[in-house]
């Protein structure tokens, strides 16, 4: 601990009446919870595998986008997970995300045919009817957001038709971030690809990301199928280097996940030899690529007695194996033919390298397709670094000098933020907040520490209040929060009383309440021997608008007689006392 750190704790415990003390102990490498760098999808048809994950890996996740809707029409949302019939409800599936704590932002995809979304967005009441109909299915299921995966724009309209798509895309969007943000809810876009137009590079730029920059909360690329037709990687390093590097110059870096595939392809690069006739129709260079899941790959490799390699370059793994397929040409012949495949596929090493960008432009994380698909040592391994790059604790102290106190009298609050090893933190924004009677957290003051990590203020406070320390989250820190400090607080009572009175006659005495406040309760009270004893009033006695009140009171018998005027508790005061003051009856 530095020196001066350790004087102020000692001296605040010392001298201050309330406190909130967090003894910090050291933290092995292996006890730091891990940066929360990732989000992936959970589709319909993988429920079970893909939830399994999430409870696995629940350290790392924030969130997830369950893949379960495609938007039919303006009104209409097909729900993939109820055609499916799944054994398990959907509340089953909602449910343990929700105990785990994880937020829930589902994917809807475009299941309408070519042009008609474009056209849809381009009517001003059919895209107002859009936004409702997703802005409803989100209310309904109380979901955190959603998320629109739109591809039809980029894959099946034609890129000629983006000029007209794209204001139209935009309009869409703001309308419907409008809608969601009314409600707290999270917008987000997946996308593909896009780069600098300066570059002049293929980009998907229908969906406009500059434009659409200040209506959204999230940003997935799809940073995969760079190679699908031909031979190749997924999606090499620096394609999706180049693809973050735009979105970062118009989109902030924290809404921005790169998309990362738990899958990997494989094709036939050569032939040699007469196929039979049946094999022939799928043993050929100009067939499609097939498809396996990433926890397959090393199985598949081997099995073919195959070295897999990681290209550093690419950030991706391949290799190539052959088969050989025997049979029978048309007129019985036997014949064989031999393929030479090859495939690509990421791994652990591919997903921390993809991880190094989120570090590296400080992005959002790394959004999976699908989760489930993974190894078994790729999440072990992306946690091992998220636990290199995980944000900072904070301990806060708050103290204050008393812990009650009156009207007009400041009260003095002092703070520490510290490292979880005593190390305090200079120059780090923070806000001490108050809590009166209605249970809303204010702000009173706007700060930040000075370089031994302390800041102090003297406050007015104007009813009972809590109070707290709060800096709110960075890159580099989570967000800190002190414990909740009670001050409770009495108000004051002015009286304004005659010095003297005749006995029989009514006693006029008045005054105010300060802070003022309406419905209290006033009661004139008399010394008696060693104690105030209440004086009884014909009628109740309570503050008005302005916290004036006026009672009358009738002395019987002559002689010096001392009062105070006293107010009931209430939620935003303590009882409160007037000075004593001596009214001479004569």
């Amino acid at each position: 601990m530095k020196p001066v750190a350790k004087q102020l704790i000692g001296a605040l415990a010392i001298t201050l009446l309330s406190q909130l003390v967090i003894s910090p102990q050291s933290i092995s490498a292996a006890d730091v919870p891990p940066r929360k760098i990732l989000s992936g999808w959970v589709p319909y048809y993988s429920v079970k595998n893909s939830i399994a994950s999430v409870v696995v890996n629940q350290d790392l996740i924030r969130e997830v986008s369950p893949f379960w809707y495609t938007l039919k029409g303006e009104k209409e949302i097909l729900d993939l997970y109820a055609a499916a019939k799944l054994t398990d409800p959907m509340s089953v599936s909602l449910n343990t995300l929700r105990n785990l704590n994880i937020g829930i932002i589902p994917t809807i995809t475009d299941g309408t045919d070519k042009l008609v979304l474009s056209n849809l967005l381009g009517n001003a009441q059919s895209r107002t009817n859009i936004v409702a109909t997703i802005a409803n299915l989100v209310k309904v299921n109380n979901f955190d957001g959603i998320d629109l995966d739109f591809e039809n724009f980029a894959f099946i309209d034609g890129n000629m038709t983006w000029n007209a798509t794209r204001p139209r895309w935009v309009a869409f969007v703001k309308e419907l971030s409008a809608s969601l943000h009314a409600d707290k809810k999270v917008l987000s876009i997946t996308a593909p690809v896009d780069f600098d137009p300066v570059t002049k590079r293929k980009g998907y730029t229908v969906y406009d990301w500059k434009n659409i920059a200040p209506y959204i909360d999230r940003l997935r690329i799809m940073t995969y199928d760079y190679s699908t037709s031909t031979v190749g990687p997924i999606g090499p390093l620096i394609w999706v280097e180049d693809a973050v590097k735009y979105a970062t110059s118009v989109i902030p870096a924290s809404k921005i996940f790169l998309g990362v595939p738990g899958y990997g392809r494989d094709w036939v690069v050569k032939v040699v030899g007469t196929c039979a006739p049946a094999d022939a129709k799928v043993i050929n260079t100009k067939i499609k690529a097939a498809t396996f899941v990433m926890r397959d790959a090393i199985s598949l490799a081997t099995g073919y007695g195959a070295t897999p390699q990681y290209m550093e370059k690419e950030g991706e793994v391949t290799f190539t194996y052959t088969k050989t397929f025997p049979g029978f040409l048309a007129d019985g012949t036997p014949t064989s033919c031999t393929a030479t495949r090859t495939a690509w596929y990421q791994d652990s090493k591919s997903y921390v390298a993809r991880a190094n960008l989120v570090a590296k432009y400080r992005l959002g994380g790394i959004m999976a397709w699908t989760l489930g698909m993974e190894d078994a040592a790729t999440m072990p391994s992306v946690r091992s670094y998220a636990q290199t790059i995980a944000p900072d604790q904070v301990v806060v102290t708050l103290v204050t000098d008393k812990s009650e106190t009156e009207f007009g009298q400041p009260i003095s609050v002092k703070t520490l933020f510290t490292l979880p090893d005593n190390q305090p933190i200079a120059n780090l924004p923070l806000n001490i907040e108050a809590r009166n009677s209605d249970g809303t957290w204010r702000k009173i003051y706007s700060g930040v520490t000075a370089i031994d990590g302390t800041l102090g203020i003297s406050t007015l406070l104007a009813g009972n209040t809590a109070l707290h320390a709060v800096s709110e989250s960075s890159w580099e820190r989570l967000a800190g929060y002190s414990k909740d400090i009670n001050i409770n607080f009495a108000r004051k009572i002015v009286v304004t009383a005659p010095t003297s009175a005749v006995h029989g006659r009514e006693i006029v005495i008045s005054g105010f309440i300060q802070p003022k406040e309406s419905g209290v309760k006033l009661t004139l009270e008399r010394l008696i021997g060693s104690g105030y004893k209440e004086v009884t009033m014909k009628n109740s006695i309570i503050s008005d608008l302005d916290g004036r009140f006026t009672l009358t009171h009738v002395e019987i018998d002559d002689g010096f007689a001392t009062f105070r005027v006293t107010s009931t508790a209430t939620g935003n005061s303590a009882l409160g006392y007037s000075n004593n003051f001596i009214i001479s009856i004569r």
